[in-house]
């Protein structure tokens, strides 16, 4: 659980009910200093945060131990605390050491990169569920003519068909565009992504591909961050231009680069 200012959904509404306000599912500066007032008020720390803690005192039961996170040499990672998901946050030591995150320059950028593309840290799976028009929008020269009509709302046969034959997949058949969707919190995708990472994480995630959604969301990120020798890019510095850089290798584009580059200020803030 983590709520703060930035956070929309269902949580967010539930939270601001419960605080007397209007339930408009977007979390904004006045539910963040209601949710101060609140924790003032009940002996917490008023960071207006909505983490473990302060959710389970709202709407009771156990609260969780405090995470320990082990420490990484040349990484602030304990100072993250609050700002992203424990879930995330015991991920970082093992993924820094195994995938060359050795600064927290290099560490903000990565995670900035990630909190954009997974809904800060919520979506594991690509969503496939495309409407007739989305997938014309979107997927275009795969959906001719009426053809995304036959397609649409229809996620398994969308993935075996776009992703057939090709990123080691079998043809629209075999269904390997569903089964090596994309993944993790920088989408894994194809089959022979799924081969090369099994190699490197000793794991079989061919055999077992929902490992990458729910064991290595993180360190399939950062796989792709090492294969993409994206490291001596963020390691050029804090602009703008640098995050902007980043994030053409990382979507081939600019898409969504103001929350990029707000999430890394943040990060990198945190950090250094």
């Amino acid at each position: 659980m983590l709520l703060k200012v930035g956070s929309t959904g269902e949580d967010v509404k539930k939270l601001q009910s419960k605080l007397g306000l209007t339930a408009d599912g977007s979390f904004g500066p006045k539910t963040e200093t209601a949710v101060k007032d609140w924790q003032n008020k009940n002996g917490l720390k008023a960071d207006g945060v909505v983490g473990d803690g302060t959710w389970s005192k709202m709407f009771g039961g156990v609260i969780k131990e405090d995470v320990v996170i082990a420490k990484v040499e040349g990484l602030n990672i304990d100072k993250l605390k609050g700002h992203i998901p424990d879930s995330v946050l015991t991920q970082i030591p093992e993924t820094a050491k195994k995938f060359n995150i050795t600064n927290n320059l290099r560490l903000a950028h990565f995670l900035s990169q990630c909190a954009h593309e997974s809904g800060n840290f919520k979506a594991v799976n690509e969503n496939l569920n495309y409407s007739a028009q989305g997938l014309r929008g979107t997927f275009g020269k795969y959906f001719p003519s009426t053809l995304a009509e036959q397609y649409a709302r229809q996620p398994e046969k969308i993935a075996a068909r776009v992703y057939a034959d090709r990123m080691g997949n079998g043809n629209e058949a075999s269904g390997e565009g569903w089964k090596f969707r994309g993944r993790g919190y920088i989408q894994l995708t194809g089959k022979g992504n799924y081969s090369k990472f099994t190699q490197f994480i000793g794991e079989d995630c061919v055999a077992n591909p929902d490992l990458v959604a729910t064991k290595y969301p993180l360190a399939s990120a950062a796989f792709f961050f090492d294969v993409n020798k994206l490291w001596s890019l963020c390691d050029k510095g804090t602009t703008d231009t640098d995050v902007a850089a980043v994030t053409k290798r990382v979507n081939g584009g600019t898409n969504g680069l103001s929350d990029r580059i707000k999430h890394f200020k943040e990060f990198y803030n945190l950090l250094k």
